[in-house]
């Protein structure tokens, strides 16, 4: 879930985002810390990631299931809890694996370092456990670490500040908001007991804002060109209108951002068996004032994530940029197009579903219980 809050208005004198300081916790009430990847393993084979963890004041955040969760009243004073979304997808057997921790308990130590150290854990131990970490090593060295995936990232280019100063929103109603695009990738994924080296690319987006879970939906994606050239842009879609954002850091480090921009979903539409969402698996994305269009495609399909009563599609896309074309356009005349190849992520929230959470819980359940009672594949 990448975003509470988006509006293109800026709030008066935020503070600076300073870091590495502010790769630590804020007293919000919602935080997140999420990276998306591509990875590749020596045999060729081509794997994508996300992995988010997820900080929230239960008693403010007004998700749907915390409110009736019996630990919601430990925390009415205000404390935090943390929970963790996890998905690591084999592009070629066309599978994923997915991790999603509806209450994580973080370490004692979590945060009491120089830099960010976040270790936690899924408390459901009945088949034991594995550390889950987020942590900056060294400046600028990231260390991730879930069942499925140990990884340490590089970051090579300096932070794209959303909204030119790492603030989106009204004074009222907003988000702090940075991201490190081009972060060098290398480790291991473990899938089905296989330990995989890969090395890729990745990125990180860090948020925390004073806002509350709205049924609103959105659009959103991250580009990684092969030209140097890295793009976040997002659609939010409200009940009373839409806003949009384009953030973007060119080969050299320089930022760029539009406010203008506009998204067309293609014909290619994946729907799920269990909440009857339909999501569109192309784009055509446009950004006139920087001269760019974007076609993008899912890798993968079945990338929906049902978090409680919320269920949203998150993965991997390949990409076509087309910069320039347009006559008098910043990037080149109609006869200076140039075409650059990428990969993206893509995130879609709020599309329309009709599904029975408590319903799909329990046939989740009978599904593992037949399973491990008959030792069968259901």
């Amino acid at each position: 879930m990448k975003s509470m809050s988006i509006d293109l208005k800026q709030k008066q004198n935020p503070k600076p985002v300073s870091l590495p300081e502010d790769h630590g916790p804020h007293d919000n009430v919602i935080e997140w810390w999420y990276f998306n990847g591509h990875v590749t393993a020596k045999d060729g084979r081509r794997f994508s990631f996300m992995d988010c963890l997820f900080k929230v004041d239960i008693a403010k955040v007004n998700i749907p299931h915390f409110s009736h969760n019996p630990l919601r009243n430990k925390f009415m004073d205000g404390k935090h809890v943390y929970f963790a979304h996890s998905v690591v997808s084999d592009l070629k057997e066309q599978k994923n694996y997915k991790e999603i921790q509806d209450i994580s308990l973080v370490s004692r130590d979590s945060f009491k370092k120089p830099y960010l150290f976040v270790n936690y854990i899924n408390p459901n131990i009945l088949h034991g456990y594995v550390n889950s970490v987020i942590e900056e090593k060294s400046p600028s060295v990231f260390h991730i670490k879930t069942g499925n995936l140990d990884l340490e990232l590089h970051s090579k280019m300096k932070p794209l500040l959303e909204g030119g100063h790492g603030y989106v929103g009204t004074v009222e109603s907003g988000s702090y908001y940075y991201s490190l695009t081009n972060l060098h990738t290398k480790g291991t994924l473990c899938l089905n007991g296989e330990k995989i080296e890969v090395e890729g690319k990745a990125w990180m987006d860090h948020q925390w804002a004073d806002a509350t879970y709205k049924k609103d939906k959105w659009t959103w994606f991250s580009f990684q060109l092969e030209n140097g050239m890295d793009i976040m842009c997002v659609e939010y879609d409200t009940k009373i209108g839409k806003d949009t954002l384009v953030d973007m850091l060119d080969g050299d480090g320089k930022q760029s951002q539009y406010k203008k921009l506009f998204l067309t979903p293609g014909k290619d539409v994946w729907e799920s068996e269990k909440t009857k969402a339909k999501y569109p698996m192309s784009w055509k994305i446009e950004v006139p004032e920087g001269d760019i269009t974007i076609t993008a495609r899912s890798t993968m399909s079945d990338q929906e994530m049902i978090f409680g009563q919320i269920n949203y599609w998150e993965g991997p896309l390949e990409v076509l940029a087309k910069i320039g074309g347009t006559a008098g356009g910043k990037n080149g005349g109609k006869d200076g197009i140039k075409e650059v190849k990428g990969v993206g992520f893509m995130e879609l929230v709020g599309y329309p579903s009709d599904f029975n959470y408590l319903a799909l819980v329990g046939k989740d359940l009978e599904r593992s219980l037949f399973k491990r009672i008959f030792h069968k594949k259901v």
